[in-house]
């Protein structure tokens, strides 16, 4: 196990996802009291440990530090690190007992060179598959990277309902990762094998619902060229992904409530009830009690869809996984596009734990992969992401001027909804809002004009 000491979150979760992906126990400590008192009680194979500390930039606190830990865990390998690079502080550190030291920002791969060696020279080298085979976790977190608190939490209640049919209603921000928690929900589930069927129900007309959801028979309207089966059938002994739930027509709500109700619906053009065994997942990024007070949305469908509520943070408030989200990006977006493997500087992951995210995971997500392929660099840097981010913003709040004199309202209205559209990168939660108006409402316009999307 390597015990990281480093009083910035950034650090410490920047280190903690490197080792984690090279198999590594970790543990961190954000002080030097809350070091020595893991020090004491614990049983790290080897430390890492910065040199200055909120209280001192001169690194005594640090040599200090080092010195206690040696006089409790003598055996142990510390490893040093100074963003300042001093060879006397270097030296000193040396002296005091530590193995060796690294300055800040380091590179990723002279650190890990130095981990496996010290645990090699000290005789604990690690048992990485061994201990992975058995710590093997039997829940599935679907891809969902951090390790906060606050999504360690939600995790925690995601793992103790998956197994039960109970429905459940995911609320939060756009970007914030509800599908993925509808995806851990179905795959820790009894219903796995079975198809786990995503709807976006904002992007459903009224006039199509009942064809999208419950299917149509052949002849059953004037398009009906042959059956089809619906979303509910699709979705039979597995999981239904309801998104965008607070986007549907009340006269919509009454059909899927009764359907939720009796377990049973009608294809169109087809009077014999089916029934369907599914269990419901609803997502929404609007306040649904807030609807049932305006009487928007159904109380009783509200009930029903809502037995056990889960709502996910922003990501401003669980900043400390931002280096590990950063990450994951970056080597999946390196993976995907057979791009060489990049590293985040240290400076680059403090940049982007200080950023605003209103767009969320997502925003993160994208401001990493354009960066990556806007630099083509191996090491990205914060003046990189400062660059990229630059640009979004200027994007946001940038407007193309347009001569609105000889128009018609109509050209005026599908104009702004183009250009909104163009701003928003399609994205039709951002478009309603941005335009003050419901996405329902967005969707009508859209069919009204034509726009495909």
């Amino acid at each position: 196990m390597i015990l990281i000491i480093d009083d910035d979150s950034a650090i410490r979760s920047s280190l903690s996802f490197m080792l984690r992906r090279a198999r590594y126990e970790v543990e961190t400590a954000a002080s030097p009291k809350e070091a020595m008192e893991f020090v004491r009680h614990g049983d790290p194979d080897l430390i890492l440990m910065d040199m200055n500390f909120t209280l001192s930039t001169s690194g005594e606190e640090g040599i200090y530090l080092l010195k206690q830990v040696k006089i409790f865990r003598p055996d142990v390998p510390v490893i040093l690190m100074t963003a300042w690079g001093s060879i006397d502080l270097a030296v000193k550190g040396m002296q005091a007992g530590a193995f060796d030291f690294v300055t800040k920002p380091w590179n990723n791969a002279a650190l890990m060179q130095r981990i496996e060696t010290a645990l090699e020279l000290t005789g604990k080298k690690r048992k990485a598959q061994e201990e992975e085979e058995r710590n093997k976790e039997t829940f599935d977190r679907s891809f969902i990277i951090g390790n906060s608190k606050e999504l360690t939490t939600i995790l925690e209640t995601v793992k103790r309902i998956a197994p039960t049919n109970a429905s459940v209603l995911i609320t939060g921000e756009s970007g914030t990762g509800k599908e993925l928690i509808a995806e851990a929900l179905h795959r820790n589930s009894g219903r796995r094998e079975q198809p786990f069927v995503k709807v976006n129900l904002g992007g459903i007309s009224q006039s199509l619902f009942e064809s999208e959801m419950f299917g149509h028979k052949k002849g059953a309207f004037t398009d009906a060229t042959a059956d089809r089966i619906g979303r509910f059938e699709t979705a039979h002994r597995g999981t239904i992904f309801l998104d965008e739930i607070g986007e549907l027509d009340v006269s919509c709500q009454v059909k899927l409530l009764r359907v939720l109700q009796e377990q049973t619906f009608e294809m169109l053009g087809d009077s014999r009830p089916r029934k369907v065994d599914v269990r419901v997942v609803s997502a929404t990024n609007v306040d649904l009690a807030q609807m049932v007070r305006e009487h928007t949305f159904r109380e009783d469908l509200f009930w029903r869809i809502n037995l056990i509520n889960i709502h996910l943070p922003s990501l401003r408030e669980r900043v400390s996984d931002i280096p590990l989200l950063a990450t994951h990006f970056a080597t999946q977006m390196a993976r995907q596009n057979n791009l060489p493997d990049v590293e985040l500087s240290s400076d680059a992951i403090q940049l982007l734990t200080r950023l605003p995210y209103p767009g969320n995971i997502r925003e993160l997500k994208n401001l990493v992969e354009r960066t990556m392929l806007i630099s083509g660099k191996s090491i990205l840097t914060a003046e990189d992401f400062e660059a990229q981010h630059k640009i979004n913003a200027n994007m946001a709040k940038g407007e193309k001027d347009i001569n609105t004199a000889g128009m018609t309202l109509e050209e005026i209205e599908l104009h702004t909804i183009r250009q909104a559209l163009e701003k928003y990168d399609g994205n039709l939660s951002l478009v309603s809002a941005s335009l003050g108006i419901s996405r329902q409402a967005l969707y009508r316009r859209l069919e009204k004009h034509g726009i495909k999307i």
